[in-house]
């Protein structure tokens, strides 16, 4: 808990300077796209991640690596900012930073993650029926589901977003039925 505090206190301003950069140059699109495409290099490329976070490698090393391998799919202030990072020795924040200035962009643009944790996969017809019924809920200009599935639900959904969550599963409901019969059967 105390090291996610830490992160957060050093991917938070990095995060924001880079969504202030974005927003002053009018780049929002391209930066958002290019953390987007680092994202899934970090996330696919596991070596490569292993290499900007191992505090042995020299940061000329590591510059070296980005200049070769990401700056020519980037923009050059998304470049810029990754040679910062690295010149001072908080690349290995990256994933927090990006994951950062992505809840920024979307708090900006009013685009609400909402995870979803089901019962059985929800097809296409059902995503977009709870994305209209969360778009109304919540007043967000857009909804980005975040979907994941467990058996044990047994049926139906949770829903969490920021601090809320929406127990819709039939094992909450279950759990609420034995609560109250115990309250009843107490009498």
């Amino acid at each position: 808990m105390a090291q996610n505090i830490a992160v957060a206190k050093i991917a938070n301003p990095y995060a924001q300077a880079l969504l202030d950069l974005a927003k002053s140059r009018n780049l929002i699109h391209t930066i958002t796209s290019d953390i987007n495409n680092l994202k899934e290099l970090l996330n696919s490329t596991e070596e490569f991640k292993n290499y900007l976070n191992n505090p042995v490698i020299r940061n000329i090393s590591k510059r070296e690596l980005v200049e070769k391998t990401v700056t020519s799919q980037i923009s050059l202030e998304m470049s810029n900012f990754l040679m910062i990072l690295i010149d001072r020795n908080r690349i290995s924040y990256i994933e927090a930073i990006t994951d950062r200035y992505l809840d920024l962009v979307y708090q900006l643009a009013n685009i609400k993650i909402i995870e979803v944790t089901s019962a059985n996969e929800l097809n296409e017809e059902q995503q977009q029926n709870l994305i209209i019924k969360l778009k109304e809920m919540t007043k967000a200009k857009e909804i980005k589901l975040s979907l994941t599935i467990d058996a044990s639900l047994l049926g139906g959904f949770l829903i969490k977003a920021n601090s809320q969550v929406i127990d819709l599963t039939i094992k909450g409901q279950l759990t609420e039925l034995a609560k109250h019969l115990d309250g009843v059967l107490e009498i």
